[in-house]
């Protein structure tokens, strides 16, 4: 099933019309409102390159789960 979304508020102008598949390896700073210090301080702190690998990080799927229980209240 084709799946389409805006992402024109989620990332920066140059990556707006990219295929998802060259989103998921784009760097942390593509996405709207990361700057590239706070990028590589993520990449320090984390290890953490590509909005994929912060997408798939265990520490926000563990955020985000809590966040997720705590609302559903």
């Amino acid at each position: 099933m084709p799946v389409s979304a805006d992402l024109a508020k989620l990332l920066d102008k140059e990556y707006q019309d990219k295929p998802l598949e060259e989103i998921v390896n784009a760097p942390v700073a593509a996405l709207a409102g990361v700057s590239e210090r706070a990028a590589a301080a993520i990449k320090d702190a984390l290890g953490v390159k590509t909005i994929g690998e912060l997408g798939r990080s265990p520490y926000f799927r563990a955020a985000r789960a809590i966040v997720d229980l705590t609302d559903a209240k």
